[in-house]
């Protein structure tokens, strides 16, 4: 039987979160424009999660809906809803309400949580190919001239300050402003997650795309993988994607050819 709120999923990549996690809330906070301001078409918001560690409020940057704020929980996050694994963290199965809710102390303990969560931190991303080819050259500032980048952000500085050394002080390309953004009914589901909407998604990170056929044995893409190549992930784009989608439509063949060339080197 098919259930009232579903939504499928396909995992997302897991090199470069040690990074991802490493941007200052500050930055990611500098790129909202909640209200379209500017008037662009475009605005993105924060999604705010409550730490389940401390209590306080942070930016929820993990996830496809921005559900979970560091690399830790959304390791324990993914043992919880997708193995049924306790820690820690969340000790609590994730289950219906009709379901019992016991707690029972964990599954995985927290040094070995701990060793999964620097494993995944310290995962590099693969270094961009093909720089010199001219067709990825010209494909980069079509992705900026059609609005790929309003959401898309190539560019971020890390902060001084993260737990890993590895991480700190770096300039980084992830082509993601870690928002959550309207992506319009042809992307929306009926599984609304905390305050994001079923329409809802945060901006994954582009870096890393190019090798997906490759590491993954084939190509899927968008939250459910129903997009089969590059060029369905962005003809699915719509909401506040939507004017960039069009752009991206009116381009003469060859600089379409060329976008996709850039971001396969990605």
């Amino acid at each position: 039987m098919t259930p009232e709120y579903y939504s499928a999923r396909i995992a997302p990549q897991l090199v470069g979160l040690g990074l991802l996690e490493a941007i200052p809330e500050s930055s990611i906070a500098a790129l909202t424009d909640p209200n379209d301001a500017d008037g662009d078409g475009v605005s993105g918001r924060i999604r705010t999660i409550i730490d389940p560690v401390t209590g306080q409020s942070r930016i929820g940057r993990f996830g496809w809906n921005g559900g979970q704020a560091t690399v830790k929980q959304q390791v324990a996050g993914a043992l919880n809803t997708d193995m049924g694994v306790m820690t820690s963290i969340f000790p609590s199965p994730d289950c219906g309400d009709a379901q019992s809710r016991e707690k029972n102390g964990g599954e995985l303990d927290d040094e070995h949580l701990d060793k999964l969560t620097q494993y995944l931190s310290l995962l590099g991303v693969h270094a961009r190919r093909n720089t010199s080819d001219p067709d990825s050259a010209r494909g980069e500032p079509l992705f900026d001239e059609a609005g790929c980048a309003d959401c898309h952000a190539p560019t971020f500085q890390t902060s001084d300050y993260h737990p890993h050394a590895e991480r700190r002080s770096q300039m980084i390309h992830p082509y993601t402003d870690l928002l959550l953004h309207d992506m319009g009914v042809g992307l929306a589901d009926n599984l609304t997650e905390g305050n994001a909407s079923g329409a809802e998604w945060r901006t994954p990170p582009r870096w890393g795309i190019g090798l997906t056929e490759d590491v993954s044995g084939g190509e899927a893409y968008l939250h459910d993988g129903r997009a089969r190549n590059l060029n369905e992930a962005i003809l699915w784009h719509g909401g506040e994607a939507e004017s960039a989608k069009q752009a991206f439509e009116d381009m003469p063949e060859d600089d379409k050819d060329a976008l996709l060339v850039f971001l396969r080197s990605l």
